[in-house]
């Protein structure tokens, strides 16, 4: 293979297929229409090494071209790839306001709902930098930059080694670009709020031997708000703005509203109070008993529903030919990223830290000790998450000869590091609160101070938590008072560092000529290092922070690979076998960590006919544990989960052997679990009111996955321009690396009587789970199974211009996960439940009506979810399944919503002055999707992955 020639080779991809495949956006970048003749080189498509003069392979390969990106009105790779069908719901949302951890603020995406750190990312075909946890940040990918993605919906870890479980996104920069173009993009929901802004400019010059492009992009989402949208204003939605009164019992019920209140409550004894409106907070007489209709806090008010970001990015590439069978290749990417994260003040409660207000407090109305319930709404926590990416990647290309065959070789390196920062305001620095709490006076300059008359504590700022969040107020000390923000509340400051080495050598060519064709092979062999840290402020290590207590994750490993890849022809221009080749390839990877692992891949194409084209595949994967996983310090956390005990949903109401065990164990008979806030939860999966701690496994063995496929594409010769293909896809992952739940282990410990599980948490006198540790572990499987179906016309041109269809639709026949390989433990079924779609479908409609003007329509559709119902509602619409049950469930009320679609539109005109204006609307009918409970992909009564508004938007591009 030369490099830039003035002559065609034989049997290299004719111009007019990569025409087709890589359509030219611009005038300016069609730098071959100067240059004459070039030699075209084979293509290497995703999931192959080989170099190959055809397209379709034995594996399904979705592509978006950039003109496909542009007519979408998404500022970000990873909203662009998530709106394909094969994607599963996003890993992240930006709805998950309580999101915490290394990972939140970037944006992932995972293929078949097995999780992103199960879909490898590739950037112009080489890995992508990964968090300590094996997560690819997306949106570290400016869009200016893309000129494709392809996404291989099939395992591949024969040809790309660990993590190619679910499939492969390779996202494809824009290369030989001449001339200079410039863009600007702004849009806001209909709400007028969440603007988006982008602007971005790439610059490049295509010579004889040489290129070069650079490029700067700027872009800015602003967050919106939960109180600015009906279904998210409240917690539990629109139906329940109050908290109201059971039913069935007479008492009242928090519907989602916190029982930890910005009202404040002080408990004396078993008994709340709070003060009334207006009150003085140091005279007793002014409390009554706390209402939970009137007292209760609504979270959702101080709550982002969408996180805002903020990206700049600079990136470059070049290439060298020194000569005709030589070429220096080299890519640079900069990207800065800013997300900013806002939740409710903190819901404090001296119990959960094993504090008191003091008796000596001169704000405390008693004088005894007491206890204190108060959420801090006067400073909203918020997380600044910053991370800054360096990428280089180099390589030297090249190509000879053995008689008449051609071979190509590379020798490459690639340079990843992710640099972040993670700086959280609002949470209460525990010394200091015990100092503001403990006793106090009023000294004789009037100033109320920490301590007592000549004892006074240097620096400290008595707090008064009994006073009411938004009452008019006259007292001093409150959380309205800068000094005391500072004094209790201060900021930590998180740090990471990833950083990834790669050095590869390849060859691929042809082998030998067969009668049916060229013997294809590739070998090569790759050096890969991963180093992760991720280290918590001091103060978090510390423990002596409301915020999560964590420990520092660091750690590094290495490994070492080689791969072989055949394309067999076996039979070409015979009857009933126009093209019948095999592809075989095999991975062989070494880890300092948990040893070697080999995994194979066989593909068959077979071509009975001209129009129909059959392929399947069989593989087998492994995903290696990361740096997180081997590594990772302990963390605290506020886990939701289910006692088995409970009286009201729990096990131990349906099952006589459970309720028996949890008798034994000390359990009293009318047992209720406690949520967060200290009050009984009101169904399965609340949070917990303690936190619990969680941690790393050294001794992790890699998941290890097989998956199968069968598809056909045809393409009638008698309708020009339409193709329909369908593919079955199986996958299943053993020996998955999960963490453990705490519902798992109480399970262990009274539905499976597990004695060892029994001794890994600790109750209190009053029966409620104090204290449990959780570890990650290989057990059980994941296993998926669908079909992917494509329907794709492009009709001819007539005087009203050319219509083209785009029609893609996954269905998942099940999802089902067993978290362990204990007897006994159930298996759960996801698909249908919320977050996890049976159907997704995508249909994209173009009129293009002359070289002018455009038309684009899309629409998306989600089918219906289940949920289970929330025991802290009254039926009707929210619990429409009282009775369901299932192989994979127990009878369990459940609530199931409707199917849900999305229609987008853009409007294009490229005017005399090689300009393009585009308008459009996302969400065209202002859809809004059902009220959903159980907060899937959210922190909100509403699915996180659907629109949260009519958007609009309008782009403009300037060529030069």
């Amino acid at each position: 293979m030369k490099l830039r020639t003035p002559a065609l080779r034989k049997g290299l991809l004719p111009a007019a297929i990569v025409a087709a495949m890589v359509p030219a956006i611009s005038a300016a970048q069609d730098t071959t229409a100067n240059q004459g003749a070039t030699t075209l080189d084979r293509i290497e498509v995703t999931g192959s090494r080989i170099r190959q003069a055809s397209v379709e392979t034995s594996q399904p390969v979705v592509m978006l071209q950039r003109q496909d990106i542009e007519r979408q009105g998404f500022t970000s790779v990873a909203d662009i790839i998530q709106n394909i069908s094969n994607t599963g719901s996003p890993a992240i949302s930006r709805a998950d306001a309580l999101a915490s951890g290394e990972n939140v603020g970037g944006q992932y995406v995972d293929l078949r709902g097995l999780g992103p750190q199960r879909t490898l990312v590739l950037l112009n075909g080489r890995r992508m930098g990964i968090t300590s946890d094996g997560y690819s940040d997306l949106a570290s990918i400016p869009t200016s930059v893309v000129e494709r993605v392809e996404v291989l919906t099939d395992g591949a870890s024969a040809i790309y080694g660990s993590d190619a479980v679910a499939g492969v996104i390779n996202i494809i920069t824009r290369r030989d670009f001449d001339g200079l173009e410039a863009s600007a993009y702004y849009g806001q929901f209909g709400q007028g709020d969440g603007a988006k802004e982008s602007f971005n400019i790439v610059a490049g010059t295509v010579g004889e031997r040489s290129s070069f492009m650079l490029g700067a992009e700027y872009s800015k989402e602003d967050p919106v708000f939960a109180a600015d949208r009906d279904f998210s204003r409240f917690p539990n939605g629109p139906r329940h703005p109050v908290p109201d009164i059971d039913p069935a019992t007479g008492e009242p019920r928090a519907n989602g509203w916190s029982a930890a209140t910005n009202q404040g409550r002080l408990i004396v004894g078993n008994d709340s109070f709070t003060l009334r409106p207006g009150g003085d907070p140091t005279n007793f007489d002014d409390y009554r008993p706390t209402d939970p209709l009137t007292d209760y806090a609504n979270p959702s008010q101080e709550m982002y529903l969408q996180t805002g970001i903020e990206r700049r990015s600079v990136f470059a590439n070049g290439s060298f030919d020194f000569n005709d069978n030589l070429r220096l290749r080299g890519d640079f990417l900069y990207t800065n990223r800013e997300t900013d994260q806002q939740i409710a003040g903190y819901p404090f409660q001296t119990g959960a830290f094993g504090l008191v207000m003091s008796g000596d407090s001169y704000y405390n109305p008693l004088d005894e000790d007491v206890s204190v319930i108060r959420r801090t709404s006067e400073v909203p926590r918020r997380t600044n998450r910053e991370l800054t990416t360096y990428r280089f990647s180099g390589a030297l290309e090249g190509t000879f000869e053995t008689g008449e065959r051609f071979w190509d070789w590379d020798v490459g390196y690639v340079y990843n590091q992710n640099k972040g920062t993670v700086s959280g305001y609002g949470d209460l620095f525990l010394p200091n609160t015990q100092n503001a709490l403990g006793a106090s006076f009023m000294d004789t300059d009037g100033i109320v101070k920490c301590g007592t008359p000549g004892n006074v504590i240097a620096g400290c700022t008595p707090w008064n938590p009994l006073t009411r969040f938004g009452d008019p107020t006259d007292y001093a000390n409150t959380l309205n008072d800068p000094a005391l923000q500072q004094y209790l509340m201060l900021p930590s400051h998180d740090t990471s560092e990833t950083t990834t080495h790669i050095f590869s050598a390849n060859i691929g060519g042809v082998l030998a000529t067969l009668p049916a064709g060229d013997l294809g092979v590739a070998f090569g062999i790759e050096h890969r290092k991963e180093e992760a840290r991720y280290t918590p402020d001091a103060l978090l290590q510390s423990g002596l922070s409301t915020s999560l207590a964590g420990g520092p994750t660091q750690g590094d490993y290495s490994l070492n690979e080689a791969y072989l890849e055949f394309q067999i022809p076996l039979l070409a221009d015979v009857p009933f076998a126009q093209e019948l080749s095999l592809d075989l390839a095999g991975r062989y990877s070494d880890y300092d960590t948990f040893g070697s692992t080999s995994n194979g891949k066989a593909g068959l194409k077979w071509r009975p006919f001209e129009d129909l084209l059959v392929r399947g595949t069989y593989a087998t994967g492994f995903r290696a544990p990361t740096v997180g996983d081997l590594f990772g310090g302990t963390s605290q956390t506020f886990d939701f989960y289910t006692d088995p005990c409970d009286t009201l949903f729990g096990a131990a109401t349906r099952n006589p052997s459970v309720a028996a065990a949890c008798a034994a164990a000390g359990v009293a008979a009318d047992f209720r679990q406690v949520a967060s806030g200290g009050v009984d939860a009101t169904g399965p999966g609340s949070q917990s009111a303690v936190p619990y701690e969680s941690g790393s496994n050294p001794e992790l063995q890699p998941e290890e996955s097989k998956s199968w496929g069968l598809g056909l594409v045809y393409s009638p010769a008698f309708i020009d321009g339409f193709d329909v293909s369908l593919d079955w896809w199986k996958i299943r992952i053993d020996n998955v690396i999960a963490a453990e739940t705490v519902t798992s282990i109480l399970n262990q410990c009274y539905l499976l009587s597990i004695d060892a599980a029994c001794d890994r948490f600790v109750r209190s006198d009053a029966g409620q789970v104090v204290d449990v540790t959780r570890t990650l572990i290989n057990g059980g499987y994941q296993e998926t199974a669908g079909y992917d179906v494509g329907v794709r016309y492009r009709m001819p041109e007539t005087a009203f211009g050319r219509i083209s269809f785009d029609w893609k639709t996954t269905y998942v026949d099940y999802s089902e996960y067993r978290r362990d390989n204990e007897e006994g433990t159930p298996v759960e079924q996801y698909t249908g439940w919320a977050g996890d779609f049976r159907i997704k479908s995508n249909l994209n409609i173009d009129w293009a009506i002359n070289e002018t003007v455009g038309v684009n329509w899309g629409v998306r559709y989600y089918s219906g979810m289940k949920e289970a119902c929330s025991y802290d509602l009254d039926g009707g619409p929210e619990c429409n399944l009282p009775n369901f049950t299932s192989e994979y469930t127990l009878e369990q009320p459940s609530n199931q919503v409707g199917s849900n679609t999305f229609h987008d539109v853009q409007f294009r005109y490229n005017t005399p002055w090689d300009a393009t204006v585009s308008l459009g609307v996302n969400n065209v009918f202002d859809r809004e999707g059902p009220i959903m409970y159980s907060q899937p992909n959210s922190n909100f009564p509403y699915y996180g992955g659907f629109d949260i508004g009519r958007f609009m938007y309008m782009r403009y591009t300037q060529r030069f």
